[in-house]
């Protein structure tokens, strides 16, 4: 069941997404090589705290941290760890919290250092691919239309977009109503009406398509090992179009 939200629930799911943009933006500043991934995570609660929030992954399905964080060939649902951040290394960041009733998720893909000419284009098309979706995120729109703008993207730029993960809809629950994959065919699926907020985040790996789940139950790679890069953001369906709620202005 999708759930429709009036224009004050809207208004409260911004100041949830803002707190995580403004988590990303504090971890974004601290990305280098020597980082150990577990202190983006402690920084990622911290900051959460601080404001109020409540960390929506920790102990989501049993999740034992607050920040997702991928690394490389990782697609999504990483692990924070004792590993020490490289030189060239591409890094995901998957940040979710919990505020005054509602939950706020976003997720961005970042360069560690210099990195390569094919992994920073990796990242930009990923991030043209969600803007792309976002950009059919309108009252009478089908959902399909969304996962048609994210593959046509992705493909024409030459590579895959992942299909065992989805986007979702999101409020007063983490996920909700309705899934939201990155393929699909324009004019298919459910009508899109104003009063959604939709957590559009696009998959996409540099070679096949395909992913596997590592033995810890929770990180997902690229099944060829190939670089895999990640954006997402929430976002409402208004009168006006798109507003992506997830952003600090």
């Amino acid at each position: 069941m999708v759930i429709l939200k009036l224009p004050e629930e809207i208004e409260k799911a911004r100041a949830s997404n803002r707190i995580v943009a403004e988590v990303l933006s504090k971890l974004s500043e601290m990305v280098r090589p020597g980082v150990k991934t577990k202190e983006l995570d402690k920084l990622a609660e911290e900051i959460a705290e601080k404001r109020g929030a409540k960390p929506a992954f920790k102990g989501y399905r049993g999740y034992p941290h607050a920040l997702c964080i991928s690394v490389n060939e990782v697609v999504v649902h990483g692990m924070p760890s004792e590993r020490i951040l490289e030189e060239g290394d591409i890094l995901g960041l998957d940040f979710g919290i919990y505020y005054q009733g509602f939950f706020g998720d976003s997720a961005v893909t970042l360069p560690v250092g210099k990195i390569s000419e094919k992994a920073a284009r990796l990242i930009s098309v990923t991030r043209e691919s969600l803007y792309a979706g976002i950009e059919q995120a309108r009252e009478g729109n089908r959902l399909g239309d969304i996962s048609a703008a994210v593959q046509s993207a992705a493909e024409g730029a030459g590579y895959s977009v992942v299909r065992d993960f989805v986007g979702h809809g999101i409020g007063k629950n983490l996920h909700e109503d309705p899934q939201i994959p990155n393929f699909g065919q324009k004019g298919r699926g459910i009508e899109l009406k104003k009063g959604m907020i939709l957590a559009i985040e696009p998959m996409v790996n540099e070679g096949k398509y395909k992913v596997q789940v590592l033995p810890d139950g929770w990180t997902v790679v690229t099944k060829d090992g190939s670089l895999s890069a990640h954006f997402e953001h929430s976002v409402a369906i208004t009168d006006n179009g798109p507003d992506i709620l997830s952003m600090l202005s």
